[in-house]
């Protein structure tokens, strides 16, 4: 013990045992899945995160050693632990500069974002040192001033390489691109089953794996074009999913987003039509259903059908609002006269 604090120290990581753990020390090789919890916090006692509350729920970190994670310092100190330990680990700025980025990407999980969303196209060094905003007033101010941070972690499982299944967070390119087509086909069925949220799930896990892997490449090249076509797929199962949830200003920009790059994709289209249609926005509605009937005359029927439905609402809405003011600006109607009893 006194010896691992020794070597510690000397890589400007200071251990304070909080409380013991059990069993003996694992020799933690590499593929070692390490379950835990994680507080941090500045040297001032400010909490920055915690794992414990992040995002209104209780989701520990989960860790892959050997797998290069950005903020190194965390494998560094957890292999130091016994199962169930707890221990407060302050570490030096030279270990803590990344954990802007990496505490940004863990508040994007825990909100259901994409983890990546918000982060430039460069390396982990080049944002640190760009202007560009984490979207976070605290992480901003870390990442303008780097500075020690203090990690209390509590060590919850340790489980060897081969005893588990790995997280698509923890896999390889290789391995995250050959996953995609399971998972879009296990969308497809959960689908066809009507457990739309689970499918929607399904969906969202694969457009953020493979735009994991479209964020290492450059926009516009060959690979980042091919990862493009398998996203948009993808992207109109989850738009369609979040049209049956009435999701539909989501769908709107989703749908957007795909018409900017692929301008005749009918798909995209229709979907923002019927979106558009949903929320009252009937000159866009038509407008893209006219688009629809010029790419594919054979949508003819189905897009007739779907005007109908939206002037029937039209109808109903105004003759609901019809209804809701009428006498309001009738002078004829006499007053209301007041009695006393």
């Amino acid at each position: 013990m006194e010896e691992e604090a020794r070597k510690l120290l000397e890589e400007g990581i200071k251990k304070k045992l909080i409380s013991p753990g059990k069993g003996e020390l694992s020799t933690f090789p590499n593929g070692t899945k390490v379950v835990f919890h994680y507080r941090t916090s500045l040297c001032d006692g400010t909490v920055l995160d915690d794992s414990r509350t992040m995002g209104s729920c209780s989701k520990p970190m989960e860790l892959i050693l050997g797998k290069k994670f950005k903020l190194a310092v965390w494998e560094r100190v957890v292999i130091t632990m016994r199962q169930s330990e707890v221990a407060e680990f302050t570490c030096d700025t030279k270990h803590t500069s990344l954990y802007p980025l990496v505490s940004q990407s863990l508040r994007n999980i825990s909100a259901g974002k994409d983890p990546l969303e918000g982060q430039r196209h460069c390396c982990g060094i080049a944002q640190i040192h760009s202007h560009h905003s984490l979207g976070h007033k605290d992480l901003d101010h870390l990442q303008a001033n780097p500075q020690s941070l203090v990690f209390t972690i509590e060590l919850l499982e340790v489980l060897p390489p081969g005893s588990f299944q790995l997280d698509v967070w923890a896999m390889t390119d290789k391995e995250k691109l050959d996953l995609v087509p399971q998972i879009h086909e296990e969308g497809n069925t959960l689908f066809k089953q009507g457990k739309i949220k689970e499918a929607t799930e399904k969906y969202y896990n694969g457009i953020a794996c493979l735009k994991n892997l479209q964020m290492k490449e450059h926009p516009g090249d060959e690979a980042w074009v091919k990862l493009d076509h398998m996203i948009t797929p993808l992207l109109l199962n989850y738009c369609q999913c979040l049209l049956l949830q009435g999701q539909y200003y989501e769908v709107i920009e989703h749908c957007s987003s795909l018409i900017f790059k692929y301008e005749n994709n009918v798909k995209a289209l229709y979907k923002r039509a019927k979106a558009h249609a949903a929320v009252w926005n009937e000159a866009e509605a038509r407008a893209d259903f006219a688009k629809v009937l010029d790419l594919d005359p054979t949508l003819g029927p189905s897009v007739a059908k779907e005007l109908r439905t939206m002037e029937e609402r039209i109808r109903s809405k105004e003759k609901e609002e019809k209804g809701r003011y009428k006498g309001l600006f009738d002078y004829n109607t006499p007053p209301a006269t007041a009695t006393t009893g």
